[in-house]
């Protein structure tokens, strides 16, 4: 456990356990040099309790650095409800795992994520005031989605010298809130989709009203398209598919898409342009802190449009100095957290 969070450079890892409700949690924090640790909460099976732990530690490094490049005054984290395998009552699970929160009184805010709902934000708000997403204040999804089609587009004006999306023809890997709302957002802008997620379902709501073609999961990586787009779980870039990939850029909303740096630098040298996912999906980060600190929707709005410009400096500075841009964001997201860390000593030696 210690040797985990000593690799992802975490602070804090927080387990929970509640006899009455089942609840297992575990609350993940990264950094809060920069402010309150924020992020979403998963609810989810996990095979082991060690990938529920890593899981949430890998995630909370990834919403340090997304904060950290989006500008926002927070650190990182990220929680875990382990989904439990027999029945259980979920309110009583969210109005548990409210009182976990609770107990870190600020050091950490917690959202929805993968397997929540506002409705579950709704009950853990009862329970603390350290917490968005909630009916009030809604669903970070559409503003997630919103920022990957600015980042689709500064990446195809980056690549192809091209000012829109007329003809490129995009794959889309998941097809949840955010990559139906991606495929969506392409098929209005004139992109040419193929699509696959393990519920058909979702792959016919696509193909009837975008007109998207559909494949199976395993051959979405070797599809014959501009733009591969994953919009699911991470670890999908991997020594196992990055040799499929025909795409000429990966760009989506999918957390921890590298399964390990080294896989970043494999796709560097195969000349794919990876556009770095803490990047361009920190649209619901964005919309979740700001909509937190009451900020009106027209300022949310205006930030995630942003994300376009933040990734066209990103690319530019990557071709000048030769650093990827997955490791170039690493390096600048370190900086500005190591620099408010560093600050953040000082004041307390004036204090003292």
């Amino acid at each position: 456990m210690f040797t985990q969070m000593e690799y992802q450079g975490a602070s804090d890892l927080h387990l929970f356990h509640d006899a009455a409700t089942g609840l297992q949690a575990i609350i993940a924090i990264h950094s809060t040099a920069l402010g309150a640790a924020i992020g979403g909460c998963r609810f989810i099976e996990y095979t082991t309790h060690d990938d529920a732990i890593q899981d949430a530690l890998r995630l909370a490094k990834g919403m340090s650095y997304k904060a950290a490049l989006a500008g926002l005054p927070h650190g990182g984290g990220k929680s875990v409800i382990i989904k439990p395998r027999k029945p259980f009552d979920r309110r009583a699970l969210m109005l548990a795992f409210g009182e976990c929160i609770d107990q870190l009184q600020g050091r950490y805010i917690t959202a929805m994520d993968s397997g929540t709902l506002t409705t579950d934000m709704d009950a853990i708000a009862e329970k603390t005031r350290w917490v968005s997403c909630t009916s009030s204040a809604g669903d970070p999804s559409t503003y997630t989605s919103l920022g990957v089609i600015e980042g689709i587009k500064s990446a195809v004006k980056h690549l192809f010298d091209k000012d829109n999306l007329e003809g490129i023809r995009i794959a889309i890997q998941g097809l949840g809130h955010v990559g139906m709302a991606v495929a969506s957002h392409l098929s209005m802008e004139g992109a040419h989709l193929t699509v696959t997620d393990i519920n058909t379902s979702l792959m016919k709501t696509a193909v009837e009203e975008y007109k998207a073609k559909a494949v199976a999961p395993d051959d979405i990586y070797a599809t014959d398209v501009d733009i591969f787009c994953p919009c699911g779980l991470g670890g999908v870039l991997n020594k196992n598919t990055i040799g499929q990939i025909k795409a000429q850029i990966i760009a989506g909303s999918a957390n921890n898409q590298l399964l390990t740096s080294e896989d970043g630098y494999a796709l560097d040298r195969r000349q794919i342009l990876y556009v770095p996912d803490y990047v361009i999906n920190s649209g619901g980060l964005i919309f979740v802190a700001l909509a937190h600190a009451k900020e009106d929707p027209q300022t949310i709005h205006h930030q995630v449009a942003n994300i376009g410009k933040t990734l066209t400096q990103l690319f530019s500075a990557s071709q000048t100095s030769s650093i990827p841009p997955f490791a170039l964001a690493n390096q600048q997201a370190e900086s500005i957290i190591s620099a408010a860390a560093f600050h953040s000593r000082d004041d307390r030696r004036i204090i003292s």
